[in-house]
């Protein structure tokens, strides 16, 4: 594979890990910040929007996804997603661990 492969993997990963919180406060009813929030990624956005955002996440991974040919046959292109995916993980960790105190 090339080195675009896993680097649209690893992207893969972090939009895939961003789907989640959004849609699940989303369809939860729960406002949630997101990048249209004022101000950006601190302010609540409702769950109308959050659900569009996880929903535009969840379609750029799986392009991703297919680009980066992300297969147990290459358990590296595996790593990488997970990685990927780990990092975006930990940055919202890091990110929303204050979001109800604006």
């Amino acid at each position: 594979m090339q080195w675009y492969h896993y680097f649209s993997g690893f992207w893969a990963g972090a939009f895939l890990a961003n789907f989640v919180p959004h849609f699940v406060k989303g369809v939860s009813g729960d406002p949630f910040p997101t990048p249209f929030a004022k101000p950006p990624g601190k302010g609540l956005s409702s769950p109308i929007v959050n659900v569009w955002w996880s929903l535009l996440n969840a379609v750029v991974g799986y392009l991703l996804f297919r680009v980066g040919k992300v297969s147990p046959d290459d358990v590296l292109s595996v790593i990488i997603f997970f990685v990927g995916a780990a990092a975006m993980s930990l940055m919202l960790a890091k990110n929303f661990v204050n979001k109800d105190k604006i």
